[in-house]
């Protein structure tokens, strides 16, 4: 009987050491070179959609501008990318601390937004993108910032054929805007006007297999207009 009692008894301390080694109640005891709470921040300065007159002017040409955010939680760096919306050119420095100076050409609308980073994080969260004009020395109208895709996006694949609509976004600092025109075909640069309109929508006619290319015009009531890049979706 006793050997069976001393049996039972190391059976249960066995259970009991394997139960206690095994567990892990703390999620950073398993990953102790990940940090948490890595979250995109949120931007301040420029404002989205503005002009930006706050600028230290350089020349007649260029002015600094210095880019503000909130500080994000846990994040050691910061990645902040400028694109300029007329070149495409993009520009992407480091910052230390939750705001930057850069230098910009004027007169020009730019895209921006930030990227948080850690050490020993694989997280990189992206802030929302913001759009602004640097102000020009003398200008009183703006054209409009290049419209963006809504639908069908860059890049998407559709599965219907025939007739589909292509929508659009578009914002100006002046709040003028009048019309668009767009352009449409299977050339990657697309020559073929299909509209023009007051709208933010079209239709058109496709046809399946094939990759279409549609880019949008807008205009103001000044006068001004702008081209967005070219969007491209193809047709199942």
């Amino acid at each position: 009987m006793r050997n069976v009692l001393k049996i039972i008894m190391v059976i249960i301390c066995l259970v009991t050491n394997t139960a206690c080694s095994g567990g892990n109640d703390n999620p950073d005891d398993e990953n102790p070179n990940e940090k948490g709470g890595l979250g995109g921040v949120t931007l301040i300065f420029p404002d989205n959609n503005s002009e930006c007159t706050e600028g230290v002017s350089l020349n007649d040409a260029e002015s600094t501008i210095t880019f503000m955010w909130e500080e994000g939680t846990n994040v050691d760096t910061y990645e902040v990318t400028v694109r300029n919306l007329i070149t495409n050119n993009i520009n992407t420095v480091n910052a230390s601390t939750n705001e930057k100076a850069i230098s910009l050409t004027k007169n020009t609308p730019y895209e921006w937004y930030v990227v948080s980073k850690a050490a020993g994080s694989n997280q990189s969260p992206s802030s929302a993108k913001w759009q602004f004009y640097n102000a020009g020395t003398g200008v009183e109208n703006y054209a409009p910032f290049p419209a963006v895709a809504v639908s069908p996006t860059r890049g998407q694949t559709i599965s219907v054929s025939g007739t589909i609509t292509l929508e659009w976004d578009a914002t100006d600092v002046d709040n003028d805007l009048n019309d668009f025109e767009i352009f449409f075909g299977t050339s990657n640069n697309p020559t073929v006007s299909i509209a023009n309109t007051t709208q933010r929508s079209t239709t058109t006619n496709t046809s399946s297999g094939q990759t279409y290319y549609w880019r949008v015009i807008t205009k103001d009531l000044a006068g001004n207009s702008s081209r967005s890049e070219v969007f491209d979706f193809k047709v199942q």
